[in-house]
């Protein structure tokens, strides 16, 4: 009998820089152990769902993952538009670290003249 030794659900993890966010996706992934020993690791975009060793099928497992993802809520999805409480600590951190003549505040980098203003050549 196939054993799922790890199940992890498809998400983003999110990277704070100043004054900004990135999200990266980590899809869902299953570790298996097979019938004959071997280890396997499929994803919903797995292309391989036969065990290298034993030649088991395990597209169900695929399968369900698929279905698994399409499932996810929007705020899983897209947790941009719903981490809003967190955008704003974030602001006010980046704001408290950042003096208002740093180039790292928004509000200089927009409110900045022309190049010949700045002196720039």
């Amino acid at each position: 009998m196939t054993k799922t030794t790890v199940r992890v659900v498809g998400h983003y993890e999110v990277e704070e820089t100043p004054f900004g966010r990135s999200y990266k996706w980590h899809p869902a992934y299953v570790n298996l152990r097979c019938d004959c020993g071997a280890e396997l690791t499929l994803s919903g975009a797995s292309t391989a769902p036969l065990c290298s060793r034993c030649g088991t099928d395990h597209s169900g497992i695929i399968n369900e993952i698929q279905k698994r993802e399409d499932r996810l809520g929007h705020e899983v999805t897209h947790p941009w538009g719903y981490d809003t409480q967190a955008q704003a600590e974030q602001h006010v951190r980046d704001e408290g670290a950042h003096l208002e003549d740093s180039p790292w505040r928004y509000n200089d980098i927009t409110s900045r003249g022309t190049d010949e203003e700045r002196n720039v050549r």
